[in-house]
């Protein structure tokens, strides 16, 4: 108990506590204002949603069926297995969409496909353990996931990504490539999968679509290089003291850049006319995000939310998600925030474009240097 006491005492004494009891709390106020300014506005209050998902063509199919599996679009959900992504899953399926849960845990797989079947008895599911930190897990999913394809008569193709798998780690841990893990988790990860993932997502046979779950944080962010040191998040573990709330707003720009120069590498690229991208900000939400702060701050930082108002249950923090994945295909390069279909600004940093092309260089090079790696060829 002392030491529990000790820990919160120590926690609550340290900056990176009260950045993110200020900071975080004023984005998130500044983006509510955004959207309640903006309901007011007739241009800008329209909504982007549409009841359900194309079915794709039975003609494009491997082989001739009346399935109606073969013809379910597929959609991809990172960190599917509690919070936001496990409540993206559960309504994404009621929506007509196969699901592909991508997660850490066997178990909590199985969980969610569990509780899908339960709510919805007619969901298709198909369940992929990966580590979206270590490229190598993210590399075998893809391979695995073309096998399944193949072997399921389903047509070699992705219609909906959602990179929403994050974590929030107080202490510096170190991937094998000695890559933060937070960095490679909610970055890194997500970019890699994009790019081995882009070639199903460019065959689909209706538009497909790339959503990237970011977050309010990414407007605390002022200014910071996105030199390899930086991105990998190696120049963190040389640090006296691990800064784990910019880590994470930084972690969570980097999505957001990376968002909108995809929409911009996708409109140079003929063959990727049809693939849209939409970044997301479900505000704050209870999850399990928070799960290395210590219980009783965790607790006291859920009911300040709450008495603000500001407060979501997954099943009500994804109605933005659910927005983007249902929004028309001519939709891209949005920052979608508040449900209803509604968009907002993001920070006038993050339209940058040339902080978006200097991420954009240096991920590509993070990139091939994994692929490299991961074949045993030195660069």
């Amino acid at each position: 108990m002392a030491s529990t006491v000790t820990e919160a005492f120590q926690f609550v004494c340290s900056s990176q506590f009260w950045r993110m009891a200020i900071f975080w709390t004023l984005s998130l106020i500044i983006s509510y204002l955004q959207s309640f300014a903006q309901r007011f506005v007739a241009a800008q209050s329209k909504s982007y949603v549409y009841s359900s998902p194309p079915s794709l063509p039975q003609a494009t199919r491997s082989v001739p069926s009346a399935s109606n599996a073969l013809r379910t679009p597929i959609c991809i959900i990172t960190g599917a297995t509690s919070g936001l992504g496990a409540a993206a899953a559960n309504a994404l399926s009621m929506k007509g969409f196969y699901i592909v849960l991508a997660g850490r845990s066997s178990d909590l797989l199985a969980k969610a496909i569990s509780d899908i079947k339960r709510q919805h008895i007619g969901a298709l599911v198909k369940a992929f353990e990966v580590d979206m930190s270590s490229f190598k897990s993210v590399l075998k999913f893809k391979n695995s996931l073309q096998q399944w394809l193949l072997e399921s008569n389903l047509h070699s193709s992705v219609q909906l990504l959602i990179n929403n798998a994050g974590i929030l780690a107080t202490s510096c841990r170190l991937t094998p490539e000695d890559y933060d893990e937070m960095m490679a988790t909610n970055y890194i990860g997500a970019f890699c999968l994009t790019k081995v993932l882009m070639p199903l997502l460019e065959n689909s046979p209706v538009p497909s679509r790339v959503i990237n779950v970011t977050s309010f944080t990414h407007r605390n962010v002022s200014g910071m290089p996105v030199d390899n040191d930086t991105v990998t998040g190696k120049c963190f573990s040389r640090l006296n003291c691990y800064p784990y709330a910019q880590i994470y707003e930084y972690s969570k720009f980097c999505l957001l850049l990376f968002s909108y120069e995809l929409q911009r590498q996708i409109g140079i690229m003929e063959k990727s006319h049809q693939v849209s991208v939409i970044a997301v900000d479900p505000g704050a939400v209870k999850t399990s995000i928070m799960r290395e702060i210590p219980s009783c701050i965790s607790s006291m930082a859920f009911l300040g939310l709450k008495l603000l108002g500001a407060l979501q249950a997954p099943e009500n923090g994804v109605s933005s998600i659910i927005d983007a994945a249902l929004a028309p295909p001519e939709i891209t390069g949005v920052y979608f925030f508040g449900g209803n279909g509604g968009t907002i600004r993001s920070s006038a940093l993050s339209y940058s474009t040339k902080l978006s092309k200097d991420l954009w260089a240096t991920s590509c090079d993070i990139f091939l240097e994994l692929q490299l790696a991961s074949t045993g060829t030195s660069a």
